[in-house]
């Protein structure tokens, strides 16, 4: 089956699969609130993520937030400056560069360094904005849309595209990007919050990049990956990242 052909079939399995997560880690049931009262934090933050962990992303924002109390006195600060206090994050040349095209983007488009001003647009819109903004991807759009301004986007990190992968709802080469528009066209809107987080628990609980868990997971009966480890021994390749 190629990558195309998977792409454009809906996964005969993924209402069960949906609520075999949903048993186990129950984030429908109890979504998390990952919101901030203003979206630029979770633009920031999800920014700070790129291309490392979810600690080290943490420990960027907090010393960020506690260096610059508000966002008007980071876009004062020098680009330097940012660099040094969001190094634990990595990338930090990078990442200050492109916080500080941000900042000066928003100001020129909203008069202040927020994006409460995108709260009335439609979905499309502030997708299409965010996606504008200077080194900001779908996958960081789709975060801040779904946790930040509650629409409907269904964000794909690496562990949601292992999972995929692994469950062969799309090819082992397809990009995490591409990823996004299946899911949100597979998966009901209702669940997208709560199933993008029991997937996340899945990914770093038991479907692990390396030694996933498989003895202990309620999926085996419907993974293929699973199936093909049983059937080759433990010699598969990784998923690719």
């Amino acid at each position: 089956m190629t990558t195309k052909s998977r792409g454009e079939k809906r996964p005969e399995n993924i209402d069960r699969v949906f609520d075999l997560l949903e048993e186990m880690w129950e984030c429908e049931k109890n979504p998390p609130d990952l919101a901030h009262e203003e979206p630029l934090d979770g633009l920031i933050l999800t920014l700070l993520s790129q291309n490392t962990n979810d600690l080290n992303r943490d420990k960027a924002f907090a010393a960020l937030k506690a260096r610059f109390p508000s966002w008007n006195s980071a876009a004062r600060a020098p680009v330097e400056e940012i660099a040094g206090v969001i190094r634990p994050a990595g990338l930090a040349p990078t990442k200050s560069a492109r916080m500080a095209e941000i900042l000066a983007v928003l100001q020129r488009d909203f008069g202040e360094y927020s994006l409460r001003g995108v709260r009335e647009w439609s979905t499309d819109e502030i997708r299409n904005y965010l996606l504008s903004l200077p080194g900001i991807g779908p996958k960081t759009a789709a975060c801040v849309l779904l946790f930040d301004l509650g629409r409907p986007a269904f964000p794909v990190d690496t562990h949601i595209a292992r999972f995929c992968r692994r469950m062969e709802w799309v090819g082992e080469t397809t990009p995490p990007d591409l990823m996004i528009p299946l899911m949100e066209s597979w998966v009901p809107p209702a669940r997208f919050l709560g199933g993008h987080v029991n997937i996340i628990l899945h990914g770093r609980g038991i479907c692990k990049a390396r030694k996933p868990e498989c003895g202990r997971c309620a999926l085996s009966p419907l993974c293929p990956y699973d199936r093909r480890k049983g059937e080759t021994g433990e010699g598969l390749p990784l998923s690719k990242e």
